[in-house]
């Protein structure tokens, strides 16, 4: 077991599980792909076909079921990707749950339920995680729609005792006849550091009636675990349990610690001794994230192996492991091994496992982008005291990586996974004169969405956002950006900017940061949405944007620029649309990066194209002028905050359609606030009212929908868009 200082291993104890066989079949003898529909059945998980086929097993066969799980689980990895680090720390766990309790009577919520795996191989759907032509079978997540073992849709934090607190007061209310039996919130892997678990905790004790939380503590976050909880925490680990103050006992909640967090035998005692009791209580349980994995073998040996390429003396499969000692304030976990091979132990690189086919991949946008800031922001540091980039627990997905994380010492802070805290925090940074900087994912800023409205915008905190994965993609449903543009653009007071080239994307990072006082600072907070795969696949292929070729004039540095030398189009010499005066030129102060950008004037048809699908509006106006011989201007409006009337105005006389594109949702998104204007500003001259056609993103949830599927769906392709168009006409 781990030594007193949680540090370690003692090298007596391997985490050893009563009843395993000697010479029982090790993790490499177990092929990666395994089926119940091959007609197998040598193997135990190939039978598993629900929880009672757990509960039939012998006790000296649970150790057996695991160790297969986890052979699956890394061969799965390398195949397909996910979250595996996670998983690998709970396979005992989850085994030992379905072994005691009684799905789906007895009610298991699993936390973001990343870490449900191993809940779905026990549940009908191993054989989506053994054979690569199913793998598609199943989600990330947590899903009642796949299985009535599953109880929410949960792919963010903190919200499994919650809403365990909710079937619970369901369950005491109705009384028998309400169908449900124990209730088991399954909470770790950072999301405790929530808030909303807090509450939850708060909510448990004052509840009272049977309510069993697990808490399963693996030392880490996604990267480090940030916090003053965790000093509390860690000692409870080393005292067995007993130390003094117990955060669980503070709530007024009973408390039972299990130190063999990864010993099925220890895990199916403890979960027995609290069925069915009639007073929330806490089962903390100590386990290692990433769990059976050797970290030592490289790529070339994994192209040499038959099988799941890792072995271990190990009866359980899981050894002793070093690497578990975070001494710096942020948490390094000396890690060098790439996303592709994630490391036993507390390694950033095991929480998500790229699969093996995309090693020696260039950068996703998310890193390239995010690199790309902080290499932006880095120099600063030295003459900037107050400039801190914030990180609600997602660094390395966004491109802040360890090094960086290094060098930036107190300029970086990772706040855990509270991403309400970290907007509020970056509010008081603000207010205080410095310069915040926060990063992480369109669909996580959701969580902080109170927090944008009062403590940043209401109160005009110099704060700047950076807004991962905006836009469509082929995330799943918990995970889609498409409803960023919405929130962030109708948020009074916050400017939403949509870069559409690096060189924007800098330019944007500099004026938002712009030391207080500086001439052209911005008054207020600013959104930035992180150029996504269009914008990032045509800066590295400049055919893509068949307009420009990539190339565009430089945007006005000053505002001291002589009026006749900057326009509307963005410091491109003043573009003069068909049949109507100059755009009027740039006002003063700040104003210059909120007026839209005219990249190519024409007539008849104007193309506004909103960030990630900019590139599409140049490729169709190739494609007007290829196939019709239309000369379509073409617009990027660079933010989607307002409206450059100026522009719009402009676009009155000549032309007779206006389009619009956005990938994000349609519905009370950017386009529609187009079609809004020309319709409440309609002037006499019917001719000088163009037609405005929105394409963008239907108001619904998508599950790991391709993109290109996705465009295609919404008629965001330039066949699509150049027949709407064309059949105007």
């Amino acid at each position: 077991m781990r030594n007193a200082s949680g540090n370690g291993f003692d090298s007596s104890d391997s985490f050893a599980v009563s009843g395993a066989a000697e010479g029982a079949v090790r993790l490499h003898d177990i092929p990666p792909s395994i089926t119940p529909s091959h007609g197998d059945d040598s193997h135990l998980l190939s039978r598993i076909a629900s929880p009672a086929d757990v509960k039939a097993l012998a006790p000296d066969e649970l150790a057996e079921l695991c160790r297969e799980i986890r052979a699956t689980l890394l061969a799965y990895g390398h195949q397909h990707g996910g979250h595996i680090g996670s998983n690998l720390g709970m396979v005992e766990a989850t085994v030992a749950l379905h072994r005691v309790f009684d799905s789906p009577r007895d009610r298991i919520v699993f936390d973001v339920s990343h870490q449900s795996y191993v809940h779905k191989m026990l549940t009908g759907r191993a054989g989506a995680y053994m054979d690569p032509n199913r793998f598609g079978e199943v989600t990330g997540f947590t899903n009642p729609d796949e299985s009535e073992h599953d109880q929410f849709v949960l792919g963010h934090t903190g919200t499994s005792i919650s809403l365990a607190c909710g079937l619970a007061k369901t369950r005491d209310m109705e009384g028998p006849g309400s169908g449900i039996g124990n209730v088991v919130a399954v909470i770790g892997d950072g999301s405790l550091s929530s808030g909303v678990a807090f509450e939850g905790l708060n909510n448990a004790a004052e509840q009272g009636g049977n309510l069993i939380i697990v808490f399963n503590d693996n030392e880490m976050s996604i990267a480090g675990d940030f916090g003053g909880m965790y000093g509390p925490l860690a000692r409870l680990r080393a005292s067995g349990g007993t130390a003094q103050p117990n955060l669980f006992n503070a709530f007024g909640l009973d408390y039972r610690y299990v130190e063999a967090g990864n010993d099925v035998s220890a895990l199916v005692a403890a979960f027995e001794e609290v069925r069915d009791i009639d007073h929330p209580v806490v089962v903390h349980i100590h386990t290692l994230k990433g769990a059976g994995y050797d970290g030592e073998e490289t790529h070339a040996d994994r192209q040499t192996a038959s099988a799941s390429p890792v072995s271990f003396d190990s009866p359980t499969g899981v050894h002793p492991t070093d690497n578990v000692n975070h001494s710096e304030p942020w948490h390094s976990d000396h890690c060098n091994l790439s996303d592709h091979e994630p490391h036993e132990g507390q390694c950033e690189a095991s929480h998500w496992q790229n699969p093996d086919a995309a090693i020696g991949k260039p950068d996703d946008p998310r890193k390239h982008y995010g690199k790309m800031a902080m290499a932006a922001l880095e120099p600063r540091f030295a003459a900037e005291p107050g400039l801190v980039v914030i990180s609600p627990a997602t660094p390395g997905s966004n491109g802040i990586t360890h090094e960086f994380r290094e060098r930036a010492g107190a300029h970086y802070v990772d706040t855990g996974i509270t991403e309400s805290h970290a907007v509020a925090y970056a509010a008081g940074i603000a207010r205080a004169g410095g310069t915040p900087v926060v990063a992480t994912t369109a669909s996580f800023f959701q969580r902080a969405y109170d927090q944008f409205f009062q403590e940043m915008s209401l109160n005009r905190s110099r704060v700047t956002v950076l807004d991962f994965l905006g836009g469509l993609s082929g995330s799943d449903n918990t995970h889609s950006g498409a409803y960023d543009v919405t929130m962030f653009s109708n948020i009074p007071g916050a400017t939403m900017l949509v870069p559409t080239s690096a060189r924007d994307y800098l330019a944007d990072l500099a004026w938002a940061t712009a030391p207080a006082g500086s001439a052209d600072a911005p008054a207020g907070p600013v959104v930035i949405r992180v150029p996504g795969e269009a914008i990032l696949t045509a800066e590295r292929d400049a055919t893509l944007l068949p307009v420009t070729g990539g190339q565009i004039a430089d945007r006005p540095q000053s505002t001291s620029l002589p009026a006749s030398a900057s326009s509307a189009s963005g410091g491109i010499s003043a573009a003069t649309v068909r049949g109507t005066v100059s755009v009027t030129a740039q006002h003063a102060g700040a104003r210059h990066m909120l007026d839209w950008r005219v990249n190519q004037t024409g007539s008849q048809v104007a193309i506004i194209g909103l960030g990630n699908a900019y590139p599409l509006a140049e490729q169709t106006a190739a494609a007007l002028s290829d196939d019709y011989g239309i000369t379509a201007t073409v617009i990027d409006p660079r933010q989607c905050t307002s409206l450059d009337s100026d522009v719009l105005e402009s676009l009155r006389d000549g032309h007779q359609q206006v389009i619009t594109l956005e990938d994000g949702q349609l519905e009370g998104g950017w386009g529609e606030k187009v079609t809004a204007y020309y319709a409440n500003h309609h002037v006499s001259d019917g001719s000088c009212n163009p037609r405005v056609l929105n394409f963008g993103a239907a108001k619904e949830f998508t599950d790991r929908v391709s993109l290109g599927e996705l465009n295609e769906r919404y008629g965001l392709t330039v066949e699509q868009v150049t027949e709407a168009i064309t059949r105007c006409f």
